[in-house]
């Protein structure tokens, strides 16, 4: 079997790679232009190039400059369709870059045709807001990627957390993906959307056969939160009155950083030392559960959150030694991160599928 190459935008600090290594999946460059997010690419992958700003890609790659990857993978700014943010949608640049994304894939089935290669298989990722923006930012993405003038317009009045639609060239599926169920102890919603050619069998890859699903449609009892972790902000928390479940009240980290806190039963203690733990404790794995207070959680249980190896993001940083490595950029990547154990899942399914391709 034939290894499939792949190109990443918004590439951050490439959950991709670290999903897909061992599979038949190799990377050929990435996109990024965040200062840490790039020295952590450079450091754990000095091989691979890094392009840069996405926005010039589209040219690059017709002018054969860039090679025409076989999956195009990425997680577009989501700032701008977050519940927890303005919601400025497609008004956003941050929001508008979803379109580039598209002119990128234009641009890669262009050469690949040329070449007399299959189109791209795509994978792109983002919020479930997407799906309900006012401007109907999801109906004009879809269209964008189908080739159609107009965009689509959901027949109930709002996208659902799962579909499917066809053109004669094109099958496109998307679904929203928990993490708390590959895995990882924490509730992350996700839309992860795959198209390609009819024969690439996108629904194939994203949907699996009835009584094997890894991805209830719900978890736990009726009014309980059954996930361990819930996305918020890094910094200070305070208790609320429910259940043991903590809310925002602060945070040392702003502009829309996506992160994670701690949400069920009794927590670490706060101390370093003395009655509480630390921190050889903490990134061995060797914590002692205390009266419930509540810390700021370490970087590396944030990158275990996340499915990353212990200290993926612990490199050297502006003069700095990797062990003085600052924690504010490490959590500001990692929250921004895709969760690794579902991008797996995924490659292994595009694998799987790629496979059952060529026999037939």
């Amino acid at each position: 079997m034939k290894t499939l190459s792949y190109g990443s935008v918004c590439s951050g600090i490439e959950a991709v790679s670290v999903a897909w290594g061992g599979l038949n999946l190799k990377p050929i460059w990435f996109s990024e232009i965040e200062p840490f997010p790039c020295a952590v690419l450079a450091h754990h992958y000095p091989s691979i190039p890094n392009y840069g700003d996405m926005t010039t890609l589209p040219e690059r790659i017709l002018s054969g400059e860039i090679e025409a990857p076989d999956i195009l993978v990425g997680g577009t700014p989501c700032q701008a369709f977050s519940i927890a943010g303005l919601r400025n949608s497609l008004n956003d640049e941050r929001g508008n870059l979803t379109l580039v994304f598209v002119r990128i894939l234009n641009a890669i089935n262009t050469i690949r045709r040329c070449h007399g290669l299959p189109d791209s298989i795509v994978l792109w990722e983002n919020v479930p807001g997407v799906l309900s923006t006012r401007d109907n930012a999801f109906g004009c993405f879809l269209a964008a990627l189908l080739g159609e003038s107009k965009e689509l317009v959901p027949t109930g009045g709002r996208w659902t957390g799962a579909g499917i639609v066809r053109s004669p060239e094109c099958e496109i599926a998307w679904r929203i993906l928990d993490a708390q169920y590959f895995g990882v102890p924490q509730r992350r919603r996700r839309v992860f959307l795959i198209a390609g050619n009819r024969d690439r069998r996108a629904a194939q890859i994203l949907f699996e056969q009835p009584g094997k699903s890894r991805n209830p449609e719900t978890g736990g009892k009726k009014g309980k939160e059954s996930a361990t972790f819930i996305e918020g902000s890094f910094g200070t928390f305070q208790a609320s009155n429910t259940a043991g479940t903590l809310k925002r009240k602060g945070g040392a980290l702003s502009g829309g950083s996506e992160t994670l806190i701690v949400n069920i039963g009794a927590t670490l203690s706060t101390g370093f030392g003395g009655r509480g733990v630390d921190a050889d404790q903490i990134c061995n794995g060797n914590c002692v559960i205390n009266y419930p207070k509540v810390r700021k959680l370490t970087p590396v249980e944030c990158e275990r959150l996340q499915g990353f190896p212990d200290n993926y993001t612990r490199i050297p940083w502006q003069s700095k030694t990797a062990e003085q490595c600052p924690d504010a950029p490490r959590y500001m990547a990692i929250g921004n991160s895709m969760a690794v154990p579902v991008m797996r899942w995924i490659g292994t399914r595009i694998i799987l599928k790629d496979k059952q391709k060529e026999i037939s």
